[in-house]
């Protein structure tokens, strides 16, 4: 029995260190009440135990079973006091500040009604939508929602909200069912000759997403995937699967295809994103879990991987994605997410690129678990020339990238012409929303 109490104190002892990480979001709540009841519970059990004042095995264990529980509960309270005091710290902020740093981030929720009042308190730039937010609703229901939430914006004189999802069809179609569950866009286009023939088919493709979308109101797409296939497979790959998900392995084909996307969702007024830059194709790790490099060089990039991105960033108002991955040749320490060296030094500069960029989701282990940090890493990405944060997964991170983007700018650590820089662009992309 003792051991068994031992083992629960351990594991209660474990889940105090990790609740809060991403991995538990869906479950936190119930962790945390697990946590308290479990250990107010070993603490009943085992403090009669110490009653008697003699000094045996079964007393030393029973101590050491409280010390544990009793460290394992404070640490729990106290981490999320934490959360709640920074979370208030946010919220209680002039709505100007919010305004001000809100803009850069995207934010999937669980809570329509915390989303309601980040939104209503001017502190977010746009809402991620995903499965878990529209199951049991129709069409109308997901529109009525997002039509909601714009009308707030209206009310408050300021531009549209983004609003994004990830349906890119195949294995990605987060908003399939209700909306219509496309093949993935490879299925297309491999081993079918002449690209240019299958033109109409890519259209008619790209044509049913964006007009799906702009019906509910979406007008973000995290779609295409523009990394090369190039074969690599994980059985350990939980999450990316970039072979499934990918266009071709001939990064002409996706070149091609990836800008008829984009051109034919701008029709609809919904822009496309394309992803993952600088290219998972070749990276074995998935980023969600795990850190991960890529070792090609950026001559070899130049010549395969960037083809397609290059070619969309040039000729359509699509945004970019950057991927989590460490780009070695450039940036050893840094993801591409919140590298200065290649968000500045190479998209930024020698590209001249000044178009949208966006990070990934910053609930991912490469971002969390980096040596920045989340709000190292919020204010490294900002300071580089990213322009959206994406926190898609666990909603609880956004209060502490927040808070640490405004300490950054009170203690004047935030790169104001990178700043100003971002809102024009953010500026200009949703006036393209009304036309």
């Amino acid at each position: 029995m003792k051991i068994l109490k031992i083992c629960l104190a351990i594991v209660v002892l474990v889940l105090a260190f990790y609740f809060r990480t991403p991995l538990l979001a869906s479950l936190r709540p119930f962790v945390f009440w697990g946590i308290i009841v479990f250990s107010l519970g070993l603490i009943a059990v085992e403090i009669p135990v110490l009653k008697d004042n003699s000094i045996t095995r079964q007393s030393l264990i029973s101590f050491l079973i409280l010390t544990v529980t009793a460290f394992s509960m404070s640490a729990t309270v106290a981490r999320e006091v934490k959360f709640n005091s920074t979370k208030n710290a946010v919220l209680s902020q002039e709505a100007k500040k919010l305004e001000h740093l809100g803009q850069h981030f995207i934010i999937g929720y669980r809570d329509f009604d915390e989303i309601k009042t980040l939104v209503s308190k001017r502190a977010i730039g746009g809402i991620f939508i995903t499965a878990r937010n529209i199951k049991h609703k129709t069409k109308e229901d997901i529109k009525k929602e997002i039509k909601s939430l714009q009308a707030i914006r209206a009310s408050q004189g300021l531009l549209p909200l983004w609003i994004a999802t990830d349906q890119e069809g195949g294995i990605v179609s987060r908003l399939s069912p209700p909306l219509t569950q496309l093949p993935p866009l490879s299925t297309f286009v491999e081993g079918k000759g002449k690209i240019e023939v299958n033109k109409k088919v890519v259209v008619e493709y790209a044509r049913i997403h964006g007009q799906e979308l702009s019906e509910l109101g979406v007008n973000l797409n995290f779609a295409p995937v523009v990394d090369l296939n190039k074969g690599v497979i994980n059985p350990k790959d939980k999450y990316s699967k970039i072979y499934q998900r990918a266009i071709s392995a001939d990064k002409n084909v996706v070149a091609k295809v990836g800008l008829w996307y984009c051109q034919t969702l701008e029709i609809y007024r919904v822009n496309c994103t394309i992803k993952h830059f600088p290219g998972l194709g070749g990276v074995y790790a998935d980023t969600h879990l795990q850190h991960a490099d890529l070792n090609t060089s950026v001559q070899d990039l130049t010549r395969e991987d960037w083809v397609p991105f290059r070619e969309v960033m040039s000729n359509s108002g699509g945004f970019t994605m950057l991927g989590h991955v460490k780009l070695t040749g450039v940036d050893r320490d840094t993801p591409v997410s919140f590298s200065k060296q290649v968000v500045t030094g190479i998209i930024r500069n020698s590209w001249q690129y000044d178009g949208i960029l966006i990070t990934d989701d910053f609930s991912m282990e490469p971002v969390y678990g980096s040596g920045d940090g989340l709000e190292g890493a919020t204010v490294k990405a900002m300071n580089a020339g990213v322009d959206l944060i994406l926190i898609a997964y666990d909603t609880d991170l956004y209060y502490s990238a927040m808070n640490a983007l405004l300490n950054a700018e009170v203690g004047g650590k935030l790169d104001r012409e990178m700043l100003s820089k971002s809102q024009k662009r953010l500026d200009s992309g949703l006036q393209g929303l009304r036309g």
